[in-house]
């Protein structure tokens, strides 16, 4: 085993014991420092410890001049920086290349949005006229109505329903409560599957959750995952859609008619405001192309 080799694998213990991360992401951080290892034996250099800034440098510009995407040579960096800091902290070095190398910005993904009317050939894809298809078309009309994440709504439970008062709540990352209003159309889908579709799913059980299988238990995210995807495909709908894309068409659609970014920030319950400002950029980006579109002299 070359020294490039031995000490790629003695990270990777050191990340296994000491660090205590997962599997993947010891086998990820390894796999950069090892094709790292292999373009220093292209450049003659067959020693970690011989490796000074412009060396990295060099290591990242050729990255990108392969095509590797930005992200991918961020983590590339976040390995290396980790893998030199434990070179230092195990005294097999006192010089880190890494000190004064900054990794590029990620870039930018504007999440896909749904138009209104493709939102409404989504929700209206489910077929109603069974148990299945009136819980799927309330869980479709909740996840716009209200901006929930997948995961709260997979945690949803009766006792978090106040439709009376048009009103639901939940529970977000940091387990950060929020209140959330809920329109008519989607209350009223909640009380239709209420009545003729959870007591059936339910079948003389017991479950706190708002939401379940067909076997009276609750949903996991994966299965509403493949459910999306299935009323994405029958909705004809040629856009790439994630269970988060009606999180981000009801951000988009609100602020389109007006709301302020602060209310949007407290629906979405987001800790940091500059979180909820991406969706500005969408906004902005829709109108550029609404106006381009129709202004007669654009």
């Amino acid at each position: 085993m070359t020294t490039l080799a031995m000490m790629t694998a003695d990270f990777g213990h050191y990340l296994t014991v000491e660090q205590g991360l997962a599997a993947n992401s010891v086998s990820s951080y390894t796999q950069e420092v090892r094709e790292f290892g292999d373009y220093l034996q292209t450049q003659g250099v067959g020693d970690f410890l011989r490796v000074d800034r412009v060396t990295v440098m060099n290591y990242l510009a050729a990255l990108t001049s392969q095509g590797k995407a930005r992200n991918s040579v961020i983590h590339a960096v976040s390995a290396l920086r980790k893998f030199y800091r434990y070179l230092v902290q195990t005294h097999q070095t006192t010089t880190n290349p890494m000190a004064n190398v900054a990794a590029p910005k990620h870039a930018e993904h504007l999440p896909a949005v749904l138009t209104v009317a493709e939102v409404d050939r989504l929700l209206a894809a489910p077929d109603t006229t069974d148990k299945y298809g009136i819980r799927d078309r309330a869980m479709l009309e909740v996840l716009y109505a209200t901006g929930l994440r997948v995961s709260e709504l997979v945690h949803l439970k009766l006792v978090d329903l106040h439709l009376e008062m048009g009103l639901i709540q939940t529970l977000g990352k940091g387990d950060k409560e929020r209140i959330v209003p809920i329109g008519d159309v989607a209350s009223d889908w909640i009380q239709q599957y209420l009545q003729h579709s959870r007591p059936v799913l339910l079948k003389q059980r017991t479950s706190p959750y708002l939401f379940l299988n067909a076997h009276g238990g609750g949903l996991t995210r994966q299965a509403i995952w493949q459910k999306i995807k299935r009323y994405v495909a029958l909705a004809d709908i040629q856009k790439d859609v994630t269970p988060h894309t009606l999180r981000h068409s009801f951000a988009t659609h609100i602020l389109e008619n007006g709301a302020d970014l602060r209310v949007v920030q407290e629906l979405l319950g987001h800790a940091d405001i500059t979180t909820t400002q991406i969706y500005t950029h969408i906004s902005k980006k829709r109108l550029t192309a609404v106006y381009d579109r129709y202004h007669p002299r654009a």
